[in-house]
């Protein structure tokens, strides 16, 4: 998938061959009963949550997508479309305006201002004060979902936790691990420790980078790998970690192997992954990872603590602490029983919890209650 937040891959809309309802050229609005406009062309992590949930949620009620930036595969509005959101469709309930953005609840505001019969929802990730205007828009919302229970500590109005979900039939434990480090160009003969997401000082680049230079040393049957995309404002921050890597003896042992649209095979490559950041929104790479059948130590940012069951399948460690994280990290490199019985606890664990068709029946259930609410 894309990692949703992290941002460094796109995910799949569909099996190969699975038709997907309402794709094509253009959707009936008859039968469209939620609208997920998305109002940006990049690739993000509200864009990826939409590509990857549309899809399941067509099975459930009529849906449609407005705006750049999607696959061709997702049912989607044209913009001349717009006019049919000014009637019901054809089960005469009001439709549902999903937004994701400010400029998505204020476009949703509007066209209610023109008589449209929409129900604002708005999801809210955001884990700082909102500022002024944002609180305006979100007190006029319908209903409003949180993406955890820290970000929903930010919201002075009712709302419900609907934690993201991933694909646990892409993200799963492979049947070989050698065979899946040959397969990304790996040595199978080495173990790995991951750190997935964009290279830069936020995302704890450098702290996973300097914990691999004081672990490694004694520990030759292990290596790193970090993957992610670096942008050119961050290049001499990856230039800067480079050179500490070579001045500690360890290139080859700690891999920058780039951007990957697949990232799911690397994954099933490593014996551990390290979620350094030292800020995140919510955080999908350490829910990839457990599926995986990878246990994990993450600092604890974003959603982290609410994913990650502490002692189980994984440690939450405090943020910017690289003590914690040799500690932790070293622990679990140490201890093949230790990551055993992780690696099994933290499948059961995602798969019981946070797959994607979960989150789509708890937004159907807030879908629900906001039509039996609205006449």
């Amino acid at each position: 998938m894309q990692n949703g937040p992290a941002g460094y891959s796109q995910p799949e809309t569909g099996a190969p061959g699975e038709e997907i309802a309402g794709a094509g050229p253009t959707v009936d609005m008859a039968r469209v009963e939620v609208v997920a406009p998305n109002f940006k062309r990049r690739l993000s992590g509200v864009t990826s949550t939409i590509i990857q949930l549309v899809p399941l949620q067509a099975r459930m009620f009529g849906i449609a997508t407005l705006g750049p930036g999607l696959p061709d595969s997702l049912p989607k509005m044209r913009w001349w479309q717009v006019f049919s959101l000014l009637r019901r469709p054809a089960s005469g309930r009001r439709r549902i305006w999903h937004a994701r953005r400010n400029v998505e609840m204020l476009a949703g505001l509007a066209l209610r201002l023109v008589h449209a019969p929409l129900a604002l929802v708005f999801t809210s990730a955001s884990q700082r004060q909102h500022k002024a205007w944002t609180k305006f828009l979100i007190r006029r919302m319908d209903a409003v979902i949180a993406t955890s229970r820290k970000t929903a500590a930010y919201l002075d109005v009712p709302n419900t936790v609907v934690m993201h979900g991933i694909d646990t039939a892409r993200f799963a434990p492979p049947a070989d691990r050698g065979a899946a480090k040959a397969a990304v160009g790996l040595d199978p003969a080495q173990a790995y420790v991951g750190c997935f997401g964009r290279v830069r000082h936020q995302k704890g680049t450098d702290l996973f980078v300097d914990a691999m230079i004081e672990l490694l040393p004694s520990r030759p049957g292990w290596s790193a790998v970090v993957a992610g995309r670096t942008t050119a404002s961050h290049a001499a921050f990856e230039r800067d970690l480079r050179k500490r890597i070579a001045d500690a003896g360890l290139d080859g042992r700690i891999q920058f192997v780039g951007e990957h649209s697949a990232i799911a095979p690397w994954y099933k490559a490593l014996s551990l992954f390290v979620a350094p950041q030292r800020w995140e929104g919510f955080g999908l790479t350490p829910l990839e990872a457990m599926a995986s059948g990878v246990p994990v130590v993450a600092t604890d940012v974003g959603a982290f603590s609410e994913l990650i069951p502490h002692g189980i399948a994984g440690t939450v460690i405090v943020r910017d602490d690289l003590a914690a994280m040799v500690e932790a990290t070293g622990r679990f490199m140490d201890d093949a029983a230790l990551r055993e019985r992780a690696s099994q606890e933290a499948t059961v664990h995602v798969r019981d919890l946070f797959s994607l068709d979960r989150e789509a029946q708890k937004l159907g259930s807030v879908y629900e209650s906001v039509w039996a609410r609205l006449p």
